[in-house]
Formats: C-alpha cells, sequence, structure tokens
C-alpha cells in the first residue's frame, strides 16, 4: 500500500552525470508503483525527463525529492515554502549533513518509503524580513541562517539589535549571523556560535568579529521577535557595503536605517528519514565530535 502516490523530483542544476541518477530515481519511483512528477526547470533537456509530466504546486504532489547536496536542499525548502509536504533527500555521493540516502542506496530504500516507512524529522525555518521605511525589500524563510555582513572594505559597523521591543544591545562587528537550531552547526558554528539541539524552539544571534569582547553568541525562545537596523556612517571610502544573505543563497543589498526583523515561522519543514537519529551521534558520525587529532 502506498503512502506516497504522486512523487515530486527536484535536482541541483549543475549536478555532474545527473541523467543518469535522475533516471534511477525515476526507475525506482515507478517501480513502487507511484507516479514521477517533474521540476521542470531544473530538470530540462535531460533525456529521462522527457514525456514526463511535471508540477507547477505543492498541492500536486505528496512528497518532494530533492537530488543534491545541502545547498539544494535549502535552496529547496526556500522556494517550495508549502511546509505540509515531506521532504526526503538524496546525494548522488557521500551522504551530507541533511541528506538522507545516496543514488546507490534509492532502488533498495525508496520503495520502502514511498510505503510508508521512516519518521518525520520536523524542523523550524526563520521567517526573515527587511524593510527600507515601508518597502518591503525581501520576506523569506531560511532554514540555516540570515547574516547581516559588511562587504568589500573590512570595517566595523553598528547593528541596534532589539529583543521584543526591548534594546538587547548594539553589535560593533563585521557582521551578525541569525539562526536557527538547524543551522548552529554551518556558518554560526564556524563563527564561534554555540551548538544548539535541532528541535528547540531557539534563535541564535552570532556577532561576526566583534569589537567587544563582551559581546557574545546568545540563544534566544523561538517565540521572541528580533529586530535589526543598520547603522553604518559615512567614510573617506564613501561608507560601507551592507547586505543581508539568505542560507548562503539569496541576498539583498541593504543601508542605513534598514530594517531585519526575524522570528520563528509557525510551521515546521518535515524532512523523512529512516530512522530516529540522536543528535549526539549526528555530531560524532558527520561532525567527527570530540575526535582527536591524528598524532
Amino acid at each position: 500500500m502506498l503512502k506516497y502516490k504522486r512523487v515530486g523530483i527536484t535536482v541541483k542544476s549543475d549536478l555532474d552525470q545527473k541523467d543518469d541518477s535522475l533516471q534511477a530515481i525515476i526507475s525506482a519511483v515507478r517501480a513502487s508503483g507511484a507516479e514521477p512528477l517533474l521540476d521542470r526547470g531544473r530538470s530540462k533537456g535531460l533525456p529521462s525527463a522527457k514525456g514526463l509530466p511535471a508540477f507547477t504546486s505543492p498541492k500536486e504532489i505528496d512528497l518532494l525529492l530533492v537530488l543534491g547536496g545541502d545547498g539544494t536542499i535549502l535552496r529547496s525548502v526556500r522556494e517550495f515554502q508549502d511546509f505540509s509536504i515531506p521532504i526526503l533527500t538524496i546525494n548522488r555521493g557521500n551522504v551530507g549533513f541533511l541528506a538522507e540516502m545516496s543514488v546507490d542506496e534509492v532502488s533498495e530504500l525508496l520503495p520502502k518509503f514511498l510505503s510508508g516507512a521512516g519518521i518525520l524529522d520536523e524542523r523550524s525555518v526563520l521567517r526573515v524580513v527587511a524593510k527600507r521605511e515601508k518597502k518591503i525589500l525581501i520576506d523569506a524563510f531560511v532554514l540555516n541562517e540570515a547574516v547581516i555582513s559588511q562587504g568589500s572594505i573590512a570595517r566595523l559597523f553598528d547593528l541596534r539589535t532589539t529583543v521584543n521591543n526591548e534594546l538587547l544591545t548594539t553589535f560593533r562587528a563585521d557582521g551578525l549571523i541569525l539562526a536557527t537550531p538547524t543551522g548552529s552547526t554551518a556558518y554560526t558554528l564556524a563563527a564561534g556560535g554555540p551548538v544548539v539541539e535541532p528541535h528547540l524552539s531557539a534563535i541564535i544571534l552570532t556577532p561576526i568579529n566583534p569589537h567587544s569582547f563582551s559581546q557574545k553568541p546568545i540563544v534566544l525562545p523561538g517565540d521572541h521577535c528580533i529586530e535589526v537596523e543598520v547603522l553604518t556612517k559615512e567614510n573617506k571610502f564613501g561608507g560601507v557595503d551592507v547586505s543581508l544573505t539568505l542560507d548562503g543563497q539569496m541576498y539583498v543589498t541593504l543601508q542605513r536605517h534598514d530594517m531585519i526583523t526575524a522570528t520563528m515561522g509557525k510551521q515546521t519543514v518535515k524532512f523523512l528519514r529512516r530512522k530516529k537519529e540522536t543528535f549526539y551521534s549526528t555530531l560524532r558520525t558527520k561532525l567527527k565530535w570530540g575526535e582527536r587529532p591524528e598524532e
């Protein structure tokens, strides 16, 4: 008995040998008795896509298969936006941090998933809105993080940050990362932020190279509203270029007094997993947590 009968498939645009991988997935979906529907824009021109129907709305599918690495998964979450549809992630090479299985495992595991095996792993997303006075510059969801950072000239700038309309601090730094618990093991970790269990409801603020040693990363409750005002200053170089980047893929240029608001989304992204892995085993196996360097 199939649980997922209409299976949407999206792929990484510049994936090497993409058609071979896509063909393997289409064959496994059909062998299970389900109907494959393609993301036409990402599979255009591929021989394996010829004659297959495309999906244009999440309402047309029961499950979304994402073929690619973590970047493709982040892109799919941002573009899809209907978080009621489960996502099953497939990597063609080594299994990534977010990916669930490799293409080599598809013929064995996919029929089991489509028949109802596996569990749903729910992850929070951050809604980020940037405004210039009354104009909305961007309004989108991120699975990992939103980064406010300066551009070509390495100069500190100020970010006045409030939490639920109460002043937290004015960060004087190279930038500020606003991350979800899922994103705590991504860019914010490299910037010195804490590792946070991904199923907690929390927002992580991590300043990038802060001027003051007292301005450390902070973890806030997920139901709080964070507002950040950009306070750049004119200088002999003509000012500091500032941008807002979402999940490392989408960005907008910011100006003085632009406002960025971050709140936890009400919906969660639902990843289909083969089994419930503990976060601690993931730290050990994928981040090599606690391993001693080779002597």
